[in-house]
């Protein structure tokens, strides 16, 4: 059982639609951030990485940074370029990039849930980045951007949706990176409550990116509701503002690896040592893997198709058979010596969306010495892991096309 509810969106007045929308805020350095919005004074990245406001010098954890994001909020809602509906609706939000679309339902989802474990992770989080959100969230009084979440797709809601796309939309745009952004407010009582009954039904969702902004929503009820109970008072905090996508629509793209060095071996010396667990083949032509448990290898100019052996790794678990752990145990710790991937500095983490001629460069022109390409970890290979209360490797899965912030947001007063 899931609770799904319909909120009052603060979204932008659709003739400014265009300009507010933004890319996360996790998605780009504080540099590129500022060229993003050079000469937009409306982009939502102003309160979402509101770093890219103040000196240089200031400090990540600064309070300045996330007064600062109150501040551009407040402006936004005050010259009417941000809105705030007066009912409560679920919104559809479809993306479009290049022939594939994906719809998902906006609304809200329970913190409480988060916590019972019924709204289901396969990350771990970085303290950091979740007290940065925790910061951000608490100091806004709002959740600015939704998590990304996953259901087992349910006919009923697919039934919804198509009638509600069948009418007007209330934005209907293209960003800047070719992604059309279509947005219908569904305000037939009769149709919220057939989603909400809906969801009722489902057995779990999954979070399939933003694990930092469910952390931190969860954190920040847990907080609020102690001080809070006492008079009796259940407030907007208790929601976690979220877009909700059937798992047939969603499309995980490959996240491959580039290493600087060989560990000290020559380029003869590391293949013969990688034979033990792989097959190795040469003149890959594809460079990208077509499915499971095959690799991409860019070594010496020249591609190579890795083919796992059979009885490397175990098939029953959920974790050792996905391909990202597989290249993890049994090549890049035990023959490049990356222990731990999140910290290493020797490793690279390449989002598929930049294709096979970045992991080219990488080795012919900026001193890597070599590439892997991955075959996606699957939707249902996401949820095994999920359902099996696991966590995947880091860097697992790469989302296209990302949600863009500022559309949506949910105010916790």
């Amino acid at each position: 059982m899931a609770i799904v509810l319909p909120f009052k969106a603060v979204r932008p007045d659709k003739k400014f639609v265009a300009q507010v929308a933004a890319l996360p805020y996790d998605v780009m350095t504080r540099e590129e951030g500022k060229k993003a919005v050079s000469g937009n004074p409306l982009s939502f990245m102003h309160v979402e990485k509101s770093e890219i406001d103040v000196p240089d010098k200031t400090k990540s954890d600064d309070p300045l940074i996330y007064q600062t994001a109150k501040r551009n909020f407040t402006d936004m809602r005050v010259k009417g370029i941000l809105i705030q509906d007066e009912s409560p609706h679920f919104y559809v939000y479809r993306q479009k990039m290049g022939t594939r679309a994906q719809t998902g339902i906006v609304g809200v989802m329970n913190a409480s849930e988060y916590d019972a474990g019924k709204i289901k992770k396969h990350e771990l989080t970085r303290q950091d980045k979740e007290e940065d959100r925790i910061r951000h969230v608490d100091t806004v009084n709002a959740q600015t951007g939704p998590v990304f979440i996953s259901y087992r797709e349910r006919p009923g809601i697919n039934t919804i949706v198509d009638h509600v796309t069948f009418g007007m939309p209330e934005y209907d745009f293209t960003s800047d990176d070719g992604v059309t952004h279509t947005v219908w407010i569904i305000s037939d009582s009769r149709h919220i409550e057939e989603i909400k009954k809906e969801f009722l039904a489902v057995d779990a969702l999954y979070i399939a990116d933003g694990h930092h902004r469910a952390a931190a929503a969860a954190a920040i009820a847990r907080t609020r509701r102690a001080k809070e109970s006492a008079r009796g008072f259940a407030g907007e905090y208790e929601s976690v503002l979220a877009v909700f996508f059937p798992d047939t629509q969603l499309r995980v793209m490959d996240y491959n690896r580039a290493v600087k060095d060989l560990n000290g071996l020559t380029p003869d010396q590391f293949i013969d040592k990688i034979g033990s667990a792989f097959i190795v083949s040469k003149d890959f032509s594809d460079r990208s893997p077509n499915q499971l448990h095959d690799f991409g290898m860019y070594l010496g100019g020249q591609w190579h198709k890795l083919t796992v052996k059979e009885g490397v790794y175990d098939k029953n678990d959920p974790v050792a058979s996905l391909d990202v752990a597989i290249l993890q145990e049994h090549l890049l710790y035990p023959v490049l010596g990356i222990k731990d991937p999140r910290v290493d500095d020797r490793i690279k983490f390449i989002g598929g969306i930049r294709g096979m001629d970045e992991l080219e460069k990488l080795v012919n022109q900026d001193g890597f010495a070599v590439a892997f390409s991955l075959y996606p970890t699957t939707m249902e290979q996401i949820i095994n892991v999920a359902d099996a209360g696991a966590i995947m490797p880091p860097k697992s899965t790469w989302f296209e096309p990302k949600l863009r912030s500022g559309l949506f947001t949910h105010r916790l007063d």
